[in-house]
């Protein structure tokens, strides 16, 4: 069942690349308290990915960040490596945090999974945006086309802030 607005998140561990290292983190120690815009992609270094759903937060991270979110952060099903590549690769390390979900374990349990092993590519998650406050989804913008950034896009998601 995927979740919706008004769902806590569930529970799920990521895996983040911090100067000591690997590190777990929960989606408690990422959400709880805190308001926070999380984008989830595909695929790091897919191509709408890296041209243009990540670029449109990084270039909003200023206004985004003026309307009290405390931390903008982006998850996809790929290991930690690939994911802090893809973060100094694309200048967005010391702005946004990328959060590695290897396993899909969170997609999984958020409901926000797709099937992608007709294409060679395996689980994924979904291409989505959302504003979580306290753990609690306020907004959630799912992309009908996995390979669109139209409804899912900062520039969207900063009018519903």
């Amino acid at each position: 069942m995927t979740i919706k607005v008004g769902d806590k998140l569930p529970n799920a561990t990521f895996k983040v690349k911090t100067s000591d290292g690997v590190k777990d983190v929960t989606t408690d120690e990422v959400f709880k308290g805190k308001k926070v815009v999380l984008f989830a992609v595909p695929g790091a270094f897919t191509p709408t990915c890296t041209m243009s759903h990540l670029p449109g937060f990084l270039d909003n991270f200023d206004a985004i960040k003026a309307k009290g979110v405390d931390t903008v952060a982006v998850t996809a099903v790929n290991d930690v490596f690939v994911m802090n590549a893809w973060a100094n690769s694309t200048g967005a390390q010391d702005k946004i945090t990328f959060l590695a979900d290897g396993s899909a374990q969170f997609a999984k349990a958020a409901g926000l999974d797709i099937d992608f092993t007709g294409g060679g590519m395996g689980v994924r998650s979904k291409r989505y945006s959302a504003v979580i406050e306290d753990g609690v989804v306020k907004v959630l913008n799912i992309e009908e086309q996995p390979g669109q950034a139209v409804t899912s896009a900062a520039s969207a998601l900063l009018e519903q802030l």
